[in-house]
């Protein structure tokens, strides 16, 4: 039993190689994102006009990008991957799936697509709300399958079914960090300062004064307090009785309060937070008629770099996303790309590059084409 023991607690030579993934979750047990979608989805893209937008234009500019279809060097001018994507169910086309896939990326961090085949090709792609899909992690960490709740109800999904597309979240290992969830404390400046403005719209657009009792010892009888404040409430306040007149009785007297300039300055940290807002999202706030923001010389140039930065990335995103899940369903080697030729965004950088490779006088003609993306 000793030289056991000993041989067991024997020091040995540590050797780095693959390492077992090992989940910190409970196994087979459904895993609740930690990120309020509803509380983004409502005060965000819902109650929010610079997030609604702001999401709205990379969504639809996404789903305007014409995609080719590669297998090695080759277009493929039609396929069945082609024809998927034109209609990928009964209730969408192809634009939009692709607006649907980058709105809930953007709202939630988290995109769900459900890939439905028959004898093992896929034959319909169908957008999954994120709030309903749970992940729930095998023995080893990685997931096995995805559980999407509807009333109580539930059904489990096998992983091999499910392209989930997460954006990057240092702080979790199965669900993406919402843009939204980064501008929280911008979105609730800019809707706090959406609400003090409609309240003092209610008020005729001024703080309210004080009602000064000058008679007797100076304190209101408590009917007297009752009938008052019943008064001022029915017939003065709300914007239907502004600038209506007030008579005074029985030694009351107004006396007027205003805010400084400073205390009435709110324009401007919601048109800061406006611009955290839009930044947080990718979409230059010129854009957006965000006053305050000079950053750009002018609007062609603010929505080249949206495009630049922005859009053609996420479309990269979605789209690799597709070829190495969707793709690889019909056969190997498949490839979607952009026809960025077709962008009329795009059509200023695209005429600078020409110019400077026609003007190159040591490129062949065919170097030339190759190197404008022709071959």
């Amino acid at each position: 039993m000793f030289k056991k023991l000993q041989a067991i607690f024997t020091p040995e030579k540590k050797s780095v190689g693959a390492l077992p993934l090992v989940s910190l979750y409970n196994v087979g047990q459904p895993y609740w994102a930690p990120r309020n979608y509803l509380h983004f989805a409502r005060a965000g893209f819902s109650g929010n006009a610079v997030a609604y937008r702001s999401v709205r234009m990379i969504a639809e500019a996404v789903a305007s990008v014409p995609l080719l279809l590669y297998k090695g060097p080759v277009e493929l001018a039609t396929h069945a991957f082609l024809d998927l994507l034109a209609q990928p169910n009964p209730a969408q086309t192809r634009r939009e799936l692709l607006e649907t896939i980058t709105a809930y990326l953007l709202v939630a961090g988290n995109a769900y697509v459900e890939v439905q085949t028959l004898d093992g090709t896929p034959r319909e792609l169908v957008p999954l709300r994120p709030d309903r899909m749970q992940v729930i992690p095998g023995a080893k960490g990685w997931v096995e399958d995805y559980r999407y709740s509807v009333n109580g109800a539930f059904v489990n999904l096998p992983a091999e079914n499910i392209l989930h597309l997460k954006l990057f979240n240092p702080l979790d290992d199965y669900y993406g960090l919402s843009p939204l969830e980064a501008a929280a404390q911008s979105l609730d400046t800019h809707n706090a300062a959406a609400a003090w403005n409609k309240a003092m719209l209610d008020n005729a657009a001024r703080p309210s004064g004080a009602l000064v009792f000058s008679g007797g010892d100076g304190q209101l009888t408590p009917q007297q307090y009752d009938r008052l404040k019943s008064e001022l409430q029915d017939n003065f306040q709300s914007a239907a009785n502004a600038g209506r007149p007030m008579v005074l009785e029985g030694g009351l007297d107004w006396k007027e309060m205003g805010f400084s300039p400073k205390d009435m300055d709110f324009i401007n940290s919601k048109n800061n937070a406006a611009r955290e807002i839009a930044l947080a999202l990718g979409v230059p706030p010129m854009l957006l008629g965000i006053p305050g923001d000079n950053t750009y010389s002018n609007f062609a140039e603010a929505n080249r770099v949206f495009w630049r930065q922005t859009v053609i990335p996420t479309v990269r995103r979605v789209t690799d996303a597709l070829s190495g899940f969707v793709g690889t369903q019909f056969e190997h080697g498949l490839r979607l790309d952009l026809d960025l030729d077709q962008v009329e965004a795009l059509s200023h950088d695209r005429d600078a590059l020409w110019t400077r490779v026609n003007n190159a006088t040591f490129l062949s003609d065919a170097e030339k084409r190759q190197a404008v993306g022709y071959r």
